[in-house]
């Protein structure tokens, strides 16, 4: 039996987070998910296993980037989510390592094809 995949699932809004962990489990992956900063820079410090990030941009500052530069050196693929769509966004994703840009609010099908698509599934 396979190993199922890690994803690192982080958003400010608790609810929001606990909905993401919720869905992810039940199409069988196993999730680690953190509402601040001081928790994901344990969760990329540890980051052994984990195979994808999910994070929602909604709430966080500037410094959000840096840890986006912390999982691409890393070698974490990571997604970006976000309720506004701009071209400096999407540029600024890319910049900083991100596979893709999902837009809020989100669709379940769609977080889930993303997700198994980067994984490579």
């Amino acid at each position: 039996m396979t190993e199922k995949p890690l994803i690192l699932a982080v958003d400010r809004n608790r609810h929001n987070l606990k909905l993401m962990t919720k869905y992810l489990g039940h199409e069988g992956f196993k999730t680690l998910g953190v509402s601040s900063i001081e928790e994901l820079d344990q969760a990329i410090e540890t980051s052994e296993g984990v195979s994808l990030a999910l994070i929602d941009l909604s709430g966080f500052d500037q410094g959000i980037w840096d840890r986006c530069d912390e999982l691409n050196r890393a070698h974490i693929p990571f997604l970006v989510i976000s309720s506004q769509r701009s071209s400096s966004l999407q540029q600024d994703s890319l910049k900083h390592g991100a596979r893709g840009l999902l837009l809020k609010p989100l669709e379940i099908r769609e977080l889930i094809g993303y997700t198994r698509t980067v994984l490579g599934e």
